[in-house]
């Protein structure tokens, strides 16, 4: 099949590590921080029953970001750099669609040659010296529900769309009548396996292009 939007999640997709957990262990938090994770991302709790309740426990404040921003890029899944240039060459359009920090994925991002208006994540907000202050309640992908959300505001836009990711939320772009290829290099989630329109579990993202070109 041939896709002309074509949307990745980000943590466990296009980088090895899930920012928050790396954010938790970086205060002495990981294994609490990790068990909510997957609680989520494997489909047993909503979304917003955890994403409030970790950042304010975490309270993550700019230099975190900063940090989790560079271990974002020295964490990257291999082939993410050779798939992402290929798509860009093509005239694909490419979207970043994922319930993690936004701040700290806009230099990947930026990496990857993808502008910052191309970025669905969650903003982050802090105070003058840099201690956390909240984040952006209102956005649609701090709950369940929020990348249907993404996807269909994309699809309006016209052309066909496939979302490409580890996670049960990844999945919800079904909702919006999107094709999912589910990416297991990094995470094998069953839930994933078993429903996505696609699955792969090879280590490297290149296996994905010859299912969206």
């Amino acid at each position: 099949m041939s896709f002309d939007v074509i949307c990745f999640d980000c943590d466990s997709t296009l980088s090895r590590i899930e920012g928050i957990d790396e954010l938790a262990r970086r205060v002495g938090m990981a294994e609490e921080m990790s068990r909510l994770t997957d609680a989520a991302m494997n489909g047993l709790v909503p979304l917003e029953a955890v994403y409030e309740r970790r950042l304010s426990l975490i309270r993550p404040d700019q230099d975190s970001i900063n940090w989790l921003a560079g271990l974002y890029i020295e964490e990257i899944v291999d082939g993410v750099k050779e798939v992402f240039a290929s798509l860009l060459a093509q005239d694909k359009t490419v979207h970043i669609i994922s319930g993690g920090l936004r701040q700290a994925i806009l230099p990947l991002a930026q990496r990857l040659g993808l502008p910052e208006s191309h970025v669905h994540a969650v903003d982050i907000y802090f105070n003058e010296d840099g201690s956390y202050l909240n984040y952006d309640l209102n956005s649609p992908l701090a709950r369940t529900g929020g990348k249907a959300t993404i996807v269909g505001m994309l699809k309006t836009q016209g052309g066909s769309l496939v979302m490409i990711g580890d996670g049960k939320t990844d999945l919800e772009a079904k909702q919006a009548g999107a094709y999912v290829l589910g990416f297991g290099g990094v995470v094998d989630r069953a839930i994933v396996r078993e429903t996505a329109d696609f699955y792969t579990a090879e280590p490297n993202l290149l296996s994905v292009l010859t299912h969206i070109l």
